[in-house]
Formats: C-alpha cells, sequence, structure tokens
C-alpha cells in the first residue's frame, strides 16, 4: 500500500521506454494552505508540484529542478521545486482571479523556464513558449524541443491531492515508433480520479495489463521549505548595513516572510547589530537559535 506522497518509479521490459507515478496527499496541503490560493490557480499550482517531481526523477546528483511559469496572464508567475531528496516547495503569484482553465487563460502567451541546480556548478536553464492547452501538454512540448526525447505526461490536482504520471523513452536505448504509439495510447485512457486515489499497483494493471511492467520501490515526498535564518541573515548583509540601519530607524524592526511556508523571520536592532558585528570578525554572518 503506497503512503499518501510517493514518487515512484516503472520500467516496461525491453521497449526501452520508462515511467514515473507521483501522489501528493499531505505535501500538496501544506503547499496549498501557505496562501488562500483561488481554485484555478490552486489546481495549475498543484499539477506543477507534480510535474516537478516527475522531472527531477532524472536528478543523479545533489540538486534540484525548477519548473517556472511566466506570463501576462492572470497568473503572472508559478513556481515548483523538486530536489533529488524529493522534497518539494512552490507558490504562485495572481492579480485577477482567472475564470478559464486552459494554460493561455490562465498564463497567458508566456514562457516555461526549466532550471536544473546542481551543488557546485553554474545552473543549467532552458527555456520555450508556453505551448498547448495544459501544463502537461507544454511540458511534452519542453522535451520536444530542448532535449529531443519522446515524452508523455498527465497532470491532475483536486483540494485534496496532486499526481501525476510520466512515460519516456529511455535516453540511448531504441524505442519501436510502434511501442512507442501503443504506450502513450494506452497511458491516454487514464481518468483524474484513477491518477489521484488508485494504488500505484491497480492503475499500472489497468493501465497496461498487457505489458511487462517492472514496478520499483516508492519513495516518499515532503514539502520541505529551503528558508533559514542563515539565509535571510546573508540576504539582509547583501543590503549593506547602512540601508539596514536605515530601515531599523523608520520600523523599528525588520520582519522577513517566506512566501513558500509562510515562516516569519524577525530581527530587532540587537539581533542586527550582532549580525554586522560578527560578519565584520569572521566574514559571515552569525546567527540565533
Amino acid at each position: 500500500m503506497n503512503k499518501p506522497d510517493f514518487f515512484q518509479r516503472f520500467l516496461f521490459e525491453n521497449l526501452g521506454i520508462r515511467g514515473e507515478l507521483v501522489r501528493l496527499e499531505d505535501a500538496w496541503a501544506l503547499a496549498r494552505n501557505t496562501h488562500d490560493y483561488p481554485d484555478t490557480v490552486a489546481a495549475l499550482l498543484g499539477q506543477a508540484l507534480a510535474g516537478s517531481v516527475l522531472l527531477s526523477g532524472t536528478i543523479k546528483f545533489q540538486g534540484s529542478l525548477i519548473l517556472q511559469l511566466q506570463g501576462p496572464g492572470p497568473i503572472t508567475t508559478l513556481v515548483a521545486q523538486a530536489t533529488n531528496q524529493l522534497t518539494v516547495r512552490g507558490l504562485a503569484h495572481w492579480r485577477d482571479i482567472p475564470t478559464g482553465s486552459s494554460l493561455g487563460e490562465l498564463v497567458g502567451n508566456g514562457r516555461l523556464i526549466m532550471t536544473i541546480q546542481q551543488e557546485g556548478r553554474e545552473p543549467y536553464q532552458g527555456i520555450v513558449a508556453l505551448e498547448g492547452t495544459t501544463l502537461a501538454e507544454s511540458i511534452e512540448r519542453y522535451f520536444a524541443q530542448s532535449e529531443q526525447l519522446p515524452t508523455r505526461l498527465w497532470l491532475f490536482a483536486d483540494e485534496q491531492r496532486a499526481g501525476g504520471l510520466f512515460v519516456q523513452a529511455l535516453p540511448g536505448q531504441t524505442c519501436a515508433e510502434e511501442d512507442w504509439r501503443r504506450i502513450g495510447f494506452l497511458a491516454e485512457t487514464l481518468s483524474e480520479r484513477e491518477l489521484l486515489e488508485l494504488p500505484a499497483e491497480n492503475l499500472l494493471f489497468r493501465l497496461f495489463h498487457e505489458e511487462s511492467v517492472r514496478l520499483l520501490e516508492p519513495e516518499p515526498v515532503v514539502f520541505r521549505c529551503g528558508c533559514s535564518r542563515e539565509r535571510i541573515e546573508g540576504v539582509l548583509m547583501a543590503l549593506g548595513q547602512d540601508e539596514i540601519r536605515h530601515v531599523l530607524a523608520e520600523q523599528g524592526s525588520i520582519t522577513v516572510d517566506c512566501e513558500f511556508c509562510n515562516r516569519r523571520y524577525a530581527f530587532d536592532a540587537v539581533d542586527i547589530g550582532a549580525m554586522f558585528a560578527s560578519g565584520s570578525r569572521t566574514g559571515a554572518p552569525a546567527t540565533r537559535q
């Protein structure tokens, strides 16, 4: 029995095709409840979170994958991040409550940005125009243009769960066109209820019971924000002592809210003084528990 939040890989034996499943429940609730998202905004954010986990499944190093949408539509920015340790976080900004459901109606004539961050290296970023009526279609076209790998994706999200199914031709292996079309045709019969509710074994049997499928062990997915007091102190120090003390003089204290998790960091004059004093002595900001 799968846990509420899981990521699971599977392979089509001898076809040169791999697949992945993801379902988010607790992590989705934590991400969604950080802001009072309209239903249409929340649905797209849930799909993006599920999609970022699926796409991060190809990461073989310490790092993360960031899926970002930007456009002139009601949803101006949407960001979903998944790490190689299967932690997720995400947020969306909107200026008007969207009334449509297609990607164009939600984001407008925007762009899809895929960023891969590997520790110790410069980030790799791919940018393509948003195309297709759904986020899944847009990601498929990204792979067709940037990675040149046959890829299919199905993403759904409701108030309780977000989930996704991903199939892709294995890099460096031969995948017969007939096999690829057949797997895609079978996967197209997937419904939102099945993806969000059925156990992985039941779901794959329902879709591919005539195929030889090897299902690997599920891995847990958790919501985790990367913010910390140390990181906030680093940002404040980068602004400079004069700027920070000017804000202190006007406001009496400095508060910084993390948009991903709603955690608030507060700094008074004593905190700021100790932070800059420590930074001048050691070259690094001090922290306070």
